[in-house]
């Protein structure tokens, strides 16, 4: 096969062909350029953002026949045998497949050979996180302290899977996402190397969907050229990814502000006539409206501020656009709940037309009114259109009621809501060091398909992959087998299970001890016997279990 992938075609050979990670590029150059090399180097990030491309780098710097320095020749025979993948000092190691101690050992007893050909013997282990405990263990000794032609390249998109034995032997680099506009630069690039026309909406198109991966938005480029026939044009593209067109949404967006139930529903049939994926329908009706609320926030700013959501804007109150966004959210929450995903997606722009936020009128809001009022909202746009003249009804309260928020749908939760995750942990009938690594957690995100808990990093020694699995289980035969657990480690602002239990066995101590203080009859023995009260002594009943003597 003579034609060779972008991806592979365009992989940078130095340092100035690196698009972005400059803070690392900058950091590697001046340890190459003055000669302070370290024995073992970590790069970690999600996929195609480097981790690999900057060891290849490094790997030629190392043992460039010119000499070690930031800018290797790429003639001389370690850089080109580097490059093409037959360079013998350059032993590059997939650790997903060779996980097995044995081989780890058998690799490490490889080290104390002086190199073939090169100047220095470079390991590049990719994806080291998939070793297991004994193979990291193997590897640890020499990792800390390898002979002096030995260096160490680890790449890994799981950095928190490793352990801290490792991170500590390693100086570690953290690669960033690339940013849309630095991925649309470089393909624009290679379209102009490459001799292929393209105008700058397909670009941007496919620069959006690489999700800040380098290597994903080349592969994307190579599926669009093949798509449009070598030509790159906009609507193809779109085609090709099956994005949503931005003026669907603020079409949806218009029909919404004007409270036109048809107009807004003929937009659906339009939509629905392309099948598309709904979920991305409320993520993008998600990004108008933030974008929307920001520039609410910043009128002044030209670059957030375009011409439909000015128009938006003039006719939408910043009080509905923050309603508009808290029910696309939970309505994308909500929807694995709905029966099909077009009914929960229609659901979802139904309540936005249903629910509007009403005003009070302005002598109800004055510090110094006599009364104060509620707004009771018009049920519909339909109502609201029967009476031009009011808005909203007030009705005089002797005190301010509380104006209705959007409630939570099923399945989302907030970060201190200790009360639901403690009724979870309950109905899990959990038990031993599994409920008391739940208990310690606060329960940060409850999607339909991931369970996202924080725990303290106080209580990182609960966080064992045994617990964790016998947790990741439990939570999949109470909400689903396509539920994941996701367990962060991080200081936590609320109140966990297990400090609300506490709380309150020291609240019912203190009510015991001053419930026994006052008994006359404990008085009186006291007083008859010159006793004194021993505190410790008493026990109270825990109200859960119903163990433990009464007070």
């Amino acid at each position: 096969m003579s034609y060779q992938v972008l991806a592979r075609k365009w992989r940078p050979q130095n340092f100035t062909d690196l698009v972005g990670q400059a803070h690392v590029v900058k950091t590697l150059s001046n340890a190459l350029d003055s000669g302070r090399l370290h024995h073992a180097y970590l790069f970690t990030g999600t996929r195609g953002v480097g981790k690999t491309t900057l060891a290849r780098i490094m790997a030629r710097c190392l043992n460039c026949e010119q000499g070690v320095g930031s800018h290797p020749c790429g003639e001389c025979h370690a850089c080109i045998g580097i490059a093409e993948g037959r360079f013998p000092d350059l032993i590059e190691v997939d650790a997903a497949s060779r996980s097995k101690v044995d081989e780890t050992r058998d690799l490490m007893d490889n080290v104390q050979y002086l190199p073939v050909s090169g100047r220095y013997k470079v390991y590049l282990i990719d994806e080291v996180h998939m070793f297991s405990e004994k193979s990291f263990n193997a590897l640890l000794k020499t990792l800390e302290e390898p002979p002096p032609h030995v260096v160490f390249l680890l790449a890994t998109t799981e950095p928190k899977k490793l352990p801290i034995t490792i991170l500590s032997r390693c100086l570690q680099f953290n690669l960033m996402h690339l940013t849309p506009e630095q991925i649309a630069a470089q393909i624009r690039v290679i379209l102009q190397a490459e001799r292929i026309e393209a105008d700058p909406g397909s670009i941007g198109l496919l620069a959006g969907a690489a999700n800040g991966s380098m290597r994903d938005a080349l592969s994307l480029l190579d599926q669009a050229i093949a798509y449009s026939a070598g030509r790159l044009d906009e609507a193809q593209v779109r085609a090709m990814l099956g994005s949503i067109d931005p003026a669907a949404i603020d079409d949806l967006l218009e029909a919404l502000a004007n409270h036109d139930a048809g107009a807004l529903f003929a937009h659906i049939d339009q939509l629905a006539a392309h099948n598309p994926d709904y979920d991305s329908l409320l993520a993008a009706l998600l990004t108008r409206l933030h974008q929307a609320a920001v520039a609410h926030v910043l009128p002044g700013d030209p670059c957030r501020m375009d011409a439909f959501i000015q128009c938006f804007l003039d006719r939408v109150s910043a009080e509905d656009v923050q309603l508009f966004y808290q029910i696309a959210l939970n309505g994308r929450r909500d929807q694995a709940l709905s029966p099909d995903p077009r009914s929960g997606f229609e659901m979802t722009l139904v309540r936005m037309l249903a629910f509007r936020p009403g005003e009070a009128p302005r002598d109800a809001r004055q510090p110094n009114s006599a009364t104060a009022a509620t707004v009771v909202a018009s049920p519909s746009p339909h109502a609201a259109a029967a009476r031009p003249t009011a808005r909203a009804e007030v009705k005089p309260q002797t005190q301010p009621q509380p104006q209705p928020q959007p409630q939570p749908g099923p399945g989302s939760s907030s970060a201190l809501d200790t009360g639901e995750w403690q009724q979870i942990i309950d109905e899990m009938a959990l038990a031993g060091l599994v409920r008391e690594l739940a208990g310690h957690c606060v329960l940060k995100a409850h999607t339909p398909d991931k369970v996202h808990l924080s725990l303290a990093p106080t209580q990182e020694h609960l966080l064992k992959t045994s617990q964790k699995e016998r947790l990741q289980k439990a939570i999949k035969d109470r909400f689903g087998e396509k539920v994941k657990l996701e367990i962060t480690v991080e200081e936590i602002a609320g109140e966990t299970p297990a400090q609300r239990r506490q709380r309150e066995e020291r609240q019912r101590q203190q009510e015991a001890v001053a419930a026994y203080s006052r008994d006359p009859g404990v008085r009186t023995i006291m007083e008859n016997f010159n006793a004194d009260l021993q505190m410790d002594s008493i026990r109270v009943k825990d109200p859960a279990s119903g163990s433990g003597p009464a007070p």
